[in-house]
C-alpha cells in the first residue's frame, strides 16, 4: 500500500486541477476516473527528500528508494537549479526539479522493484549531466535493460544542455514479480540517472490487434507480446496537455513542429463536455478529453475542389517497426455520414473512406485506430501520416480531421535499442567490433552490386537512350496521390511484359503480339477526342476522365485518360491492362488498346453507347426510365459477365457498382472497370488477405472488417446493385433520416416487413408482377448477408434473376396485375 501513496497524491491534484481548469476555461469535462496503479515506484535518484512535482506526484528521496537499489560503488550528484536553454522538450518543463540531483554509477547498478500485478507498465528515466567535481557526466556512456529487455545501448547524452526523458511501456508476464532495472557501463566508464518510474497502466491500453502496413492487412500476432518506446505523443490541431490533465499522467506535445503543410490546416475544438466516450473502445486512459475536443481539419473545408492532404512528418529509427495511433472523433460534422476521407502512412493506403459516425454510431463520439509500420517502408528515417478526402464520395464536401497521433517504437529480439541483426550480448565481439563488421559486410555488398550495375548499364546504355524516361509521378502533387510514387516503375513493368523495348516501334509490335490489344500514338488519340476536348468528355472516374472519340476507320471508343491527381494510379493501370488481356466475354467491356507516351496512362475501350447503369437510375440526366424487363435483363447480363470472371477467369472484380455498369447502343450489359481487380484465392485457400479497396456503400461489411477478399465480396455488391436498380437511389443518400441512409439495410428492412413495394422506384411500380418482385428481393437480400458463407454464389444469383424475368414475363403476357 505504501507504493501507492505518492500516486494516490497525484489523483486527488488531478481530479482538483480539473476542477479548476473548468473554472478558468469554462469548459466542464465529466470528471475521470481515476486509474490508480497498483504498483507505483516513483524515485528523485540522489534527491535529500521527497520531491513533489506541480502535477501532484511525490517521488521518493535517495534515502527511501535506498532498499531498491543494488550496486557495487555509487555517487550522489546535485546542483542548485537547472536551465531549460537547449531543451526544447515540453515534457522538461513539468519535470526540472527531477533533474536536479542525479546517482552516479562507476559499477553495475541493479534497481529491484517487486511487482504485485503483472500485465502493462510505464518505465519513464530522466537523464541530465549536472555537474560534478569527480565526474564528467556528459563522457558517460552506457546500456540499460529491463529484466532481459534492452532500453538503451551505449546511451550517451549527446547534448549537456539538454533533458532527456525516455518513455517505455512494458508488459510484465504472468509469472513475474518483479522488474529488474540494470545499469552497465563500458570499461573505465560509468552510468548514471536522475530519476526513475515504474508504473502500472491498465492492460486495455494497448489492443491485441492492428492493421500492418505492408501490406494493408491483419497484423500477425498480438501487440502484447512487445515491448515500446514512445516516440512521439501529439495533440493535433491542440495546445499541449500537461501529465497532471492526463489519467496516466501523460505528456502530450503540440503537432505544429510535425505538420508540413500547415496552410492547410485549421484548428477546431469543442468544450469537454461535447466528447461522448462510447462504453467500448476509446476511453479516458486511452487518451484524455483535452485530445478529442481538439482537432484539425482541412482549411476551406467547404470548398468542393481541394486537391491536397494533411500530412504530418516525424523521425524514426529504420531498423525497427512502430506502432501508430491516430485518434479521431469527429467534432466538425453536423449529421451522420457526411465526413470520409483516407489515411495513408508512407504512401501506403492504410483505410480507405473511413466514415467516423459508422464506426462510433454518432458524432463527437471518440475512436482510434492502430497500425503497424514495417521498416521496409521507412524512408530516410522518417514516417508520414497523411489524411486526404475521399473524394469519390458524393454528394458531401472534402474534409478530413485528426485529433491525435502517437508513435511508438516496437521491440525486436529482445531490444528497443539494437539495429535489426546485430548480436547484443555476443561474447568476444565489442559494439564497435560488431558495427567495423558490419560495415565491411556492407561494403562488400555494395561493391559487388555497383560492379553488377556497371556491366548491366554498360549493355544497356543504347537501350535506355531511346526511352521516355519522364516519370509520370513528377506531374503529380506532392501530397495525397503517393500511390504515384510507383509510376516510376511504369517502364521495368511493361519491359518485364514484353520484353527489351529498344524502340518504340518494336515495343508496339511486342504489345500487339502479346494479345494486349493496340499500342495507341498520343497523337492519334489528341486526334481522336479533338485535343481532348472538354466537348468529349462522357464521365469521370477514380482513374481520370473518360472520352469518346472516333477513330480514322469512322469506329468510336471510349478513351481512360489518368489523372495526375487521382486516387488511382500505375497499379490500376497495369492491372486493367492484365485482366482485360485475360479475358473476353459478351458481358465485359473489352479492352482495345492503350498509350504510353509523354508520361501518359491512357485506356482504350470499346463505345458504350448508353453510358452507365447508374445514370438510368438516379443520374443527373433526364433519360427515359427503364422498364421493369430491361432492368432485369441488366441484371442478367452483368450477372452473366460476374459468373465468368470468378468461374471462367478466377478473377475477383473488387469495384462492383452501378457506374461500372455500362449499356451498349443495345442496353446490352457489360462490367467495366478493372482496375482494382484481384485474382481469386487458389483452390485451398478460402480468401485473399488485402487492402481494403472498393466503393462506399457497396463494401462488403466482411471485406472491410477482416481485411480478406473473396468473389463473395462482389457478390455483396452485387446485391446493393440490385436494390438499387429496384429502388432508383444511391447506395447511400446522407440526406434521408438514418435509418435510410444506407439503401442495403433499408431495402433489407422493408423487404422483411413486407412493405417492399413502398419504397420501389414509382415509375415501374405498377408494371411489376409480384412473383417477380419476390424472387428478386429475395436473390438481393441472399447477397447482402452478413457473412460470405451464407451468400449465394454467382451462379445461383443468375439463375433467380432468370426466373424472375420469366416470372415477369408470364405476368405480362397475361396482361393482368395480381
Amino acid at each position: 500500500m505504501k507504493t501507492q501513496t505518492s500516486c494516490l497524491l497525484s489523483v486527488h491534484t488531478f481530479l482538483l486541477l480539473l476542477g479548476l481548469s473548468r473554472v478558468a476555461f469554462s469548459l466542464p469535462p465529466p470528471l475521470p476516473v481515476p486509474f490508480i496503479p497498483p504498483d507505483c515506484y516513483l524515485v528523485d535518484c540522489g534527491s535529500p527528500w521527497q520531491t513533489r512535482l506541480d502535477d501532484g506526484r511525490a517521488f521518493r528521496s535517495d534515502q527511501e528508494s535506498s532498499p531498491l537499489l543494488s550496486t557495487g560503488r555509487d555517487v550522489i550528484a546535485s546542483v542548485g537549479s537547472i536551465s531549460m536553454t537547449g531543451s526544447s522538450d515540453y515534457q522538461a518543463s513539468f519535470t526540472i526539479p527531477l533533474y536536479r540531483t542525479a546517482r552516479i554509477f562507476p559499477d553495475d547498478a541493479m534497481y529491484v522493484f517487486l511487482a504485485s500485478r503483472p500485465g502493462l507498465h510505464w518505465i519513464r528515466l530522466y537523464f541530465h549531466p549536472i555537474p560534478h567535481p569527480v565526474y564528467n557526466l556528459a563522457n558517460a556512456v552506457f546500456s540499460v535493460t529491463a529484466n532481459e529487455l534492452v532500453l538503451l545501448s551505449d546511451f550517451k547524452v549527446q547534448d549537456p544542455t539538454v533533458l532527456v526523458f525516455k518513455e517505455y511501456l512494458i508488459n510484465l508476464p504472468a509469472n513475474a514479480t518483479k522488474l529488474v532495472l540494470k545499469f552497465t557501463s563500458r570499461k573505465d566508464l560509468f552510468s548514471f540517472v536522475n530519476a526513475i518510474e515504474f508504473v502500472s497502466v491498465p492492460d486495455s491500453l494497448i489492443s491485441t490487434s492492428a492493421t500492418a502496413i505492408p501490406p494493408t492487412g491483419g497484423f500477425q500476432g498480438s501487440l502484447l507480446d512487445y515491448a515500446y518506446e514512445v516516440i512521439y505523443r501529439l495533440n493535433v490541431g491542440g495546445p499541449p496537455i500537461s501529465p497532471g490533465n492526463d489519467t496516466l499522467m501523460r505528456t502530450w506535445q503540440s503537432d505544429d513542429p510535425y505538420m508540413t503543410f500547415p496552410q492547410g490546416a485549421s484548428n477546431v475544438s469543442v468544450p469537454f463536455s461535447t466528447i461522448k466516450f462510447p462504453s467500448q473502445g476509446a476511453t479516458q486512459d486511452v487518451a484524455p478529453y483535452a485530445v478529442y475536443a481538439t482537432a484539425d481539419q482541412m482549411t476551406d473545408s467547404g470548398v468542393s475542389q481541394q486537391d491536397f492532404n494533411l500530412t504530418w512528418e516525424v523521425s524514426c529509427d529504420p531498423s525497427f517497426s512502430h506502432l501508430i495511433r491516430v485518434h479521431f472523433c469527429d467534432i466538425v460534422s453536423t449529421s451522420l455520414n457526411e465526413l470520409y476521407f483516407n489515411v495513408y502512412i508512407n504512401g501506403i493506403t492504410a483505410a480507405l473512406a473511413l466514415d467516423l459516425s459508422l464506426l462510433t454510431g454518432g458524432l463527437d463520439t471518440p475512436y482510434y485506430m492502430d497500425f503497424v509500420v514495417s521498416p521496409s517502408v521507412i524512408r530516410n528515417g522518417s514516417i508520414t501520416i497523411q489524411l486526404g478526402p475521399a473524394s469519390s464520395i458524393e454528394p458531401n464536401l472534402p474534409n478530413v480531421i485528426l485529433n491525435g497521433l502517437e508513435v511508438l517504437k516496437m521491440s525486436e529480439h529482445g531490444s528497443l535499442d539494437i539495429p535489426r541483426g546485430s548480436n547484443f550480448g555476443e561474447p568476444g565481439l565489442s559494439a564497435n567490433k560488431k558495427r567495423i563488421v558490419a560495415i565491411a559486410v556492407l561494403a562488400t555488398g555494395v561493391s559487388a552490386a555497383l560492379l553488377l550495375a556497371r556491366k548491366f548499364v554498360a549493355g544497356k546504355k543504347k537501350d535506355w537512350e531511346h526511352m521516355n524516361h519522364k516519370s509520370f509521378s513528377s506531374s503529380l502533387r506532392p501530397l495525397g496521390n503517393s500511390r504515384a510514387r510507383l509510376l516510376s516503375s511504369r517502364e521495368s513493368y511493361l519491359s518485364s511484359l514484353f520484353g527489351s523495348t529498344k524502340s518504340r516501334t518494336s515495343f508496339s509490335s511486342m504489345f500487339m503480339s502479346a494479345g494486349f490489344g493496340r499500342l495507341f500514338s498520343f497523337k492519334e488519340l489528341q486526334e481522336a477526342t479533338q485535343c481532348f476536348s472538354e466537348k468529349a468528355a462522357i464521365g469521370i472516374g477514380g482513374f481520370g476522365k473518360v472520352y469518346v472519340g472516333t477513330l480514322p476507320d469512322g469506329s468510336k471508343v471510349a478513351i481512360k485518360r489518368g489523372n495526375p491527381t487521382s486516387q488511382q494510379g500505375f497499379n490500376e493501370f497495369q492491372t486493367e491492362i492484365q485482366m482485360l488481356s485475360r479475358v473476353r466475354h459478351r458481358h465485359l467491356v473489352s479492352l482495345i488498346g492503350y498509350c504510353d507516351e509523354n508520361s501518359e496512362m491512357i485506356l482504350v475501350y470499346e463505345y458504350m453507347a448508353n453510358g452507365p447503369l447508374r445514370d438510368h437510375l438516379h443520374g443527373s440526366l433526364n433519360l427515359t426510365p427503364l422498364s421493369w424487363k430491361q432492368r432485369l435483363e441488366i441484371c442478367i447480363g452483368a450477372a452473366r459477365g460476374l459468373h465468368y470472371l470468378h468461374s471462367g477467369a478466377a478473377i475477383i472484380h473488387r469495384d462492383v457498382k452501378s457506374t461500372n455498369i455500362l449499356l451498349d447502343e443495345n442496353f446490352i450489359a457489360k462490367v467495366s472497370d478493372f482496375g482494382l481487380s484481384k485474382a481469386a484465392p487458389n483452390l485451398d485457400q478460402t480468401h485473399v488477405s488485402t487492402a481494403v479497396k472498393g466503393s462506399i456503400g457497396y463494401l462488403d461489411p466482411e471485406y472491410f472488417r477482416r481485411q480478406q477478399l473473396s468473389d463473395k465480396s462482389d457478390v455483396y455488391s452485387f446485391g446493393v446493385v440490385l436494390f438499387e436498380v429496384l429502388c432508383s437511389r444511391p447506395a447511400l443518400d446522407p440526406g434521408l433520416p438514418r435509418e435510410q441512409v444506407s439503401l442495403a439495410e433499408w431495402a433489407m428492412k422493408m423487404n422483411r416487413e413486407g412493405t417492399l413495394r413502398g419504397i420501389i422506384d414509382p415509375r415501374i411500380v405498377n408494371e411489376i408482377s409480384s412473383d417477380s418482385i419476390a424472387k428478386f428481393a429475395d436473390a438481393a437480400e441472399k447477397c447482402l448477408a452478413e457473412d460470405g458463407v451464407d451468400r449465394p454464389t454467382m451462379s445461383d444469383v443468375l439463375w433467380k434473376l432468370e426466373l424472375a424475368l420469366k416470372l415477369q414475363e408470364g405476368f405480362s403476357d397475361a396482361g393482368s396485375p395480381k
